[in-house]
This record gives C-alpha cells, sequence and structure tokens, in this order.
C-alpha cells in the first residue's frame, strides 16, 4: 500500500521556521519525484517546491526560493522541506505528493501527481 505522511505542521511566528516530513511507503523511493503543495483557505491548492529523488534535482515556487528548501533522505525514505523565514501569508496545509521519476518534468505548477498525503497544516502568526 501507498503511503505518504506529512508530519512537522504547527504554529509559528512571523519569521520562523518549520522542517516539515513526508515518510513515503510502499513504492521505491529512489524512483520517484516528490513534490510539495500548500492550499490556504480559500484558495486554489498551489505547488512549493520539488526534488527528483533519481537525480537529486529540485525546483522552488518564486514565493519560497530563497526561504524554504526541499531535500531527500533516501535511507529514511523521507523527504523533508526546511521553512525558513516564514511569513503569515505561508499559511495552509501543507501536502507531500509522489510521480514516478519518469513522468516528472520538474515544473512547480501543472505535474500530476499519483500518490498524496493527508497533508499538515501550518499557521504563521503574525
Amino acid at each position: 500500500e501507498v503511503q505518504l505522511v506529512e508530519s512537522g505542521g504547527g504554529l509559528v511566528q512571523t519569521g520562523g521556521s518549520l522542517r516539515l516530513s513526508c515518510v513515503a511507503s510502499g513504492f521505491a523511493f529512489d524512483d520517484y519525484a516528490i513534490g510539495w503543495f500548500r492550499q490556504a483557505p480559500g484558495k486554489e491548492r498551489e505547488g512549493v517546491s520539488n526534488i527528483n529523488n533519481s537525480d537529486g534535482s529540485s525546483n522552488y515556487a518564486g514565493s519560497v526560493k530563497g526561504r524554504f528548501t526541499i531535500s531527500s533522505d533516501h535511507a529514511k525514505n523521507t523527504v523533508y522541506l526546511q521553512m525558513n523565514s516564514l511569513k503569515p501569508e505561508d499559511t495552509a496545509v501543507y501536502y507531500c505528493a509522489a510521480v514516478h521519476a519518469r513522468y516528472y518534468t520538474g515544473a512547480i505548477h501543472g505535474q500530476v501527481y499519483d500518490y498524496w498525503g493527508q497533508g499538515t497544516p501550518v499557521t504563521v502568526s503574525s
């Protein structure tokens, strides 16, 4: 059974940091790309970052570039999203998703993912 389980969300003040984790199971982690998305109340879901576990390449949305860092721990089948200098507009439910690397384009927007986690909420207070 494929599973993606996010954790690490919470309440943080403006300027603070959080590290989200996405633990994957049920598929060949090294052959997949993992993406992080977020959905704020009343807004559409948007791509935040992604990483190709087969070659380590990664991409970021412009709104988080320089503040967020995505990384993979292949021994733990886990992808992390380190979020620094958080702003109130980063408040959202954050989701991770997986797609086989053969179908991965690297695009932040428009990439189709096959598997999704349940999400972890992040609230940044002003």
